[in-house]
């Protein structure tokens, strides 16, 4: 299953088949069990050979596949890189002077993000370095918001986790499923928006007026707010083809990595959404 989150869309890993179940160290070799002279299972005690069949079978941990935790507390080491550096922002810089470090650090955490998701080995170290500026860009656009419309990030955050309450149920109930036709849409739908985001902030650099501003604003933040939430359940289905078809462990990182991405995308237009909504009060 294909996922229209760049860092999943790219990574063979993450579709289903990708790879297989077995257990390398004890198949991938091509050696035939032996069954014979010392050691073998002709010189066990029949109680030890029950011993041996009585004991539990490895889980997906302890043959280093990847697991629904590994991928649970890599976000969680991801996102607290991220909340650190937004609260230190938000903290130690004057309201508004950290705007000038949005651009730069969202630019470089894009290219830092590409290179995760290309490259072919697994980067934490660089999603780490995202995290933190992101980290960075987004403390002091809360800052800012917050600044203007009092209560506008506090909401933002609920409004964010509500989302993806709302989407991760609509997911374990099938209310919601990641068909080819669903993932389809939403990989044309996520492309055409952020084409128009790219032409919009063309405009607004060279004539300073933005879609954001107009009387549309507010409609097309709705649309992000949609698209960003709808990304957590193609997200969410990726995740557990991956678990299911044992993928190696340390492809947990790429998985939170991009669950990250999206749900910083979904706090983006939902902060925005809110204060373009309490700036027409």
């Amino acid at each position: 299953m294909q996922s229209s989150n760049p860092v999943f869309k790219n990574d063979k890993a993450f579709s289903q088949g990708g790879y297989a179940t077995f257990d390398t160290d004890r198949r991938g070799r091509g050696q035939a069990p032996t069954w014979g002279g010392s050691g073998s299972a002709q010189d066990m005690t029949p109680q030890q050979l029950q011993d041996m069949y009585a004991q539990p079978s490895a889980g997906a941990a302890q043959r280093g596949r990847m697991t629904y935790d590994d991928v649970v507390v890599r976000t969680g080491a991801l996102f607290g890189v991220l909340l650190v550096a937004a609260a230190a922002t938000w903290v130690l810089t004057p309201v508004g002077a950290g705007l000038g470090f949005v651009l730069p650090a969202m630019l470089v955490a894009a290219g830092l993000g590409i290179w995760a998701q290309l490259s072919k080995k697994i980067r934490p170290g660089v999603m780490m370095a995202y995290a933190l500026l992101m980290g960075i860009a987004l403390g002091a656009i809360s800052q800012v918001y917050e600044a203007a419309f009092a209560g506008v990030v506090p909401a933002a955050v609920l409004g964010t986790l509500g989302a993806f309450a709302a989407m991760l149920v609509a997911y374990k109930t099938k209310l919601v499923r990641a068909t080819p036709k669903f993932v389809r849409f939403m990989s044309i739908a996520v492309m055409g928006y952020l084409a128009v985001v790219v032409v919009n902030l063309l405009v607004a650099v060279f004539t300073g007026s933005s879609i954001y501003t107009s009387p549309l604003g507010w409609l097309f933040s709705l649309i992000g707010v949609g698209l960003a939430s709808f990304m957590l359940i193609i997200d969410f289905d990726v995740i557990e083809q991956g678990v299911k078809n044992g993928l190696p462990q340390q492809f947990a990182w790429k998985a939170a990595f991009g669950l990250v991405t999206t749900l910083v995308w979904l706090y983006v237009e939902m902060l925005r959404l809110l204060a373009i909504l309490r700036g027409n009060d």
